[in-house]
């Protein structure tokens, strides 16, 4: 039985496999909690892994909820509402003229070659979305006065066609919010309905299709993502949770469910997005500043990069084609994990992904149903899992049923034996995954040889020193709870609210006044939004944020300030614009395009304490079992480690495997495993011997 000391935080991520629950107790002590996820209701999983929770610590789940002091939440709710085509019917109010900018899409194409490709699909159908005239110029001048009557001509024609939600996207709103307010009035007035999203007051960014897209979203995937959240947290309040949850955007941060119900479409990433704080915690008991995270769970490989401390965050967010201005983690997912599903294509080659076989029914050797192969049934072919329960006895591993999976499938079309088939499907997996990391680093101007590669995710220790060794990264860092790396992170995530002006301005020519006075507003607005939020002011920080580019150039980049010294933000633009496209304009003019505030709100935390219950060190590993390493090495006789076996500071030559509560870690031989004060792992990455 787990003792816990109250009070204690707790971190629950739903994934597309397991419901994830970290919980740091009043002591320090860390504890992970795993449940099948229920997709089809996640709160179900949610509340399933609470009582699994309650019941190993011998407490009644009101017992577990009223001693929390904390509840943080992440979910792919919003996520896969986009993805399943399962949102709301939207209505649209847009200026005259302007009534298919959501259909044109400003011309962008995944690839600009690729003509035949389709868009995805229009979330709102042209008869839905209803022009209205009234201009307002690029400075927020009203030129045309605002046609009342056509509002309620439209808000007429979303009743006739059982409109659910209304998304209100005016020319030049980012310059000056006052006609869709007053047409936001009107719908309220005059509409049955009752969700409403104006672009302005989610995001109020210069482009028309950018910000009548995130305004679209955010309609589209409110009611379900609103009731979701709004119901889960009135079921632990009835159930003794003191306080309401909060939840993590993509932008990393943590707010209310009352701040998310105003921007749902915030939490596109709320899941991969908490890893940032995992990140946070990871730099400071590391002392490493540049770290990339491989998380790879039941279904995705999600990759997050930190360098210098800092984890960038931009405004172009993609999701299932749909372009979205929200601030969010910059994060490139593939479908690359345990459940990933293998197979032959048409042309007779090897698949690998995206597809996947999902919680339910999972991999073939889950017995669930499924007889397509995934890299889960090839790991345990080759020795690196055991068969048997995992997951605390949640589900069983049958190697004769990967083994008939992968023969089937793979091996019989191929040509191969089972052992082959099973080592290709790993190859090809594993050259996905880098693939992963250099989008993030090499396309970024990093070089991942700096970087210590982070091997987190139920499967991601597997993986990870192969990686890294094909990426030159010399050290990989596999935490103890690698397979509930966003749950704990989310127990590291502050508060965080974005703010944005748009400005049109030269670095140089505009004065400290001038700046000072596009400055002010924002600060006010945040300071108040985190004083709703519960924050004191001892906890804020807000930090000053430039967008610059050159003069001729359509991007910009964001650029942090201390102050307003010119020569130090022009060091710093450049800098960043050196690395990212290898050259700068000495002495070329900068302009400022918008003015951004990032509002944080720290949440009190402490490290978790270094375990206390390690029995070793043993002289020798539990066992050895003969298994696939690399291509390299081939079948080898590996020790096998039980991790708590391993206390702080032994050191083990590879190769060698460590199962550990909630990942499988793997080193080849040349490699060099040891274990930290609090239990991770730090692989020094070696030289083929």
């Amino acid at each position: 039985m787990t003792e816990l000391t109250p009070p204690w935080r707790i971190g629950v991520d739903v994934g597309g496999t397991f419901t994830d629950m970290a919980l740091i107790d009043a002591a320090g002590a860390l504890h992970v909690f795993k449940s099948p996820s229920v997709p089809s209701d996640p709160s179900e999983g949610v509340m399933d892994v609470i009582a699994v929770a309650a019941q190993t610590s011998g407490l009644a789940v009101s017992d577990l909820l009223k001693r929390c002091s904390l509840f943080v939440h992440g979910s792919t709710i919003a996520t896969n509402t986009i993805l399943e085509k399962k949102g709301a019917r939207v209505g649209m109010i847009v200026t005259d003229g302007f009534r298919d900018a959501l259909e044109i899409r400003r011309g962008f194409r995944a690839d600009q070659w690729d003509h035949r490709a389709p868009n995805p699909e229009v979330l709102v159908p042209r008869y839905l979305r209803m022009p209205v005239r009234g201009r307002l110029n690029r400075d927020g001048v009203e030129e045309e006065p605002l046609n009342e009557d056509d509002i309620r001509a439209a808000i007429r024609c979303f009743d006739a066609e059982d409109v659910q939600s209304v998304a209100i996207c005016l020319h030049n709103a980012y310059a000056s919010a006052a006609h869709e307010d007053r047409a936001a009035a009107i719908v309220r007035e005059c509409w049955n309905g009752s969700w409403i999203s104006v672009s302005s007051h989610i995001n109020p960014v210069i482009g028309e299709y950018e910000r009548g897209s995130t305004a679209v979203m955010n309609a589209y995937v409110a009611p379900k993502v609103v009731g979701y959240l709004e119901r889960l947290d009135e079921t632990l309040r009835d159930q003794g949770l003191p306080g309401s949850i909060l939840l993590v955007q993509s932008n990393g941060g943590a707010v209310s469910v009352r701040e998310a119900a105003t921007r749902p479409v915030s939490l596109a990433l709320s899941g991969p997005a908490a890893g940032v704080g995992a990140l946070k915690l990871y730099q400071q008991l590391t002392g490493l500043d540049d770290l990339v995270a491989m998380e790879i769970g039941g279904t995705s490989c999600d990759v997050t990069l930190m360098a210098a401390g800092a984890v960038p965050v931009s405004d172009q967010l993609e999701i299932d084609g749909y372009h979205l201005a929200t601030p969010a983690i910059d994060i490139h997912t593939v479908g690359a994990g345990g459940g990933t599903l293998a197979g032959v294509d048409d042309g007779g080659m090897l698949r690998v992904g995206p597809e996947g076989a999902g919680a339910d029914p999972g991999p073939a050797a889950y017995g669930k149903g499924n007889d397509r192969p995934t890299a889960t049934d090839a790991h345990l072919v080759l020795g690196r899992l055991r068969p048997g329960p995992m997951a605390g006895g949640k589900v069983s591993l049958d190697i004769d049923r990967a083994r008939a999976a992968i023969r089937t499938h793979v091996a019989e079309p191929l040509g191969l034996s089972d052992d082959e088939a099973a080592i290709g499907m790993l190859r090809l997996l594993e050259q996905n995954l880098l693939h992963a990391v250099e989008r993030l680093s090499v396309e970024r101007g990093y070089d991942p040889k700096q970087f210590t590669l982070v091997a987190a995710g139920g499967a991601g220790p597997m993986h990870g020193a192969s990686v890294a060794r094909s990426l030159g990264c010399r050290r990989v860092f596999a935490p103890q709870q690698a397979g509930a790396f966003c749950a704990l992170g989310m127990l590291w995530s502050d508060v965080r609210l974005d703010f944005l002006k748009v400005m049109d301005g030269d670095l140089d020519r505009s004065g400290d006044a001038e700046l000072e006075q596009g400055f002010a507003p924002l600060i006010d607005e945040a300071r108040a939004a985190l004083d709703t939020e519960g924050i004191g002011t001892q906890r804020q920080q807000i930090q000053r944020v430039l967008d610059l580019r050159y003069r001729g150039q359509q991007w910009s980049l964001r650029t942090e300030i201390d102050g307003l010294d010119r020569a130090a933000i022009r060091t710093a633009f450049e800098a960043d614009h050196q690395r990212r496209f290898g050259h700068i304009q000495p002495g070329g003019a900068i302009l400022i395009t918008a003015l951004r505030i990032v509002a944080t709100g720290r949440i009190d935390r402490q490290p978790p304490e270094p375990p206390t219950d390690v029995t070793g060190p043993e002289t020798q590993a539990a066992e050895t079992r003969t298994c696939f390493v690399d291509a390299a090495t081939g079948w080898q006789d590996v020790p096998v480690w039980r991790s708590a076996d391993l206390r702080p500071g032994i050191s083990i030559d590879g190769p060698l495997i460590i199962e550990a509560p909630t990942t499988t870690i793997l080193a080849a031989a040349g490699d060099r495993l040891t274990v930290d004060a609090h239990g991770h792992y730090m692989i020094e990455i070696g030289e083929r011997p």
